[in-house]
């Protein structure tokens, strides 16, 4: 797996992290077929990467509550 640089990335917050601290993940856009996400409270921590398709059908799949258990 080819490393990308993160450093430089601009990061948003998901709609679904809330104010409070609790469920704050980040995603970057900055990448054409992979998407960053991290955890906000540790910004300098670990990054995973997914697919740009993946990371598309499981953000699908969470709106329409297909992954309730």
């Amino acid at each position: 797996m080819r490393s990308h640089e993160l450093s430089a990335v601009t990061w948003r917050k998901s709609s679904y992290s809330n104010s409070d601290g609790g469920a704050c993940v980040e995603v970057s856009d900055d990448f054409a077929t992979l998407v960053p996400v991290r955890d906000s409270k540790a910004p300098h921590g670990p990054v995973l990467t997914f697919p740009a398709d993946g990371w598309s059908s499981f953000v699908s799949a969470v709106k329409a509550g297909d992954l309730r258990a």
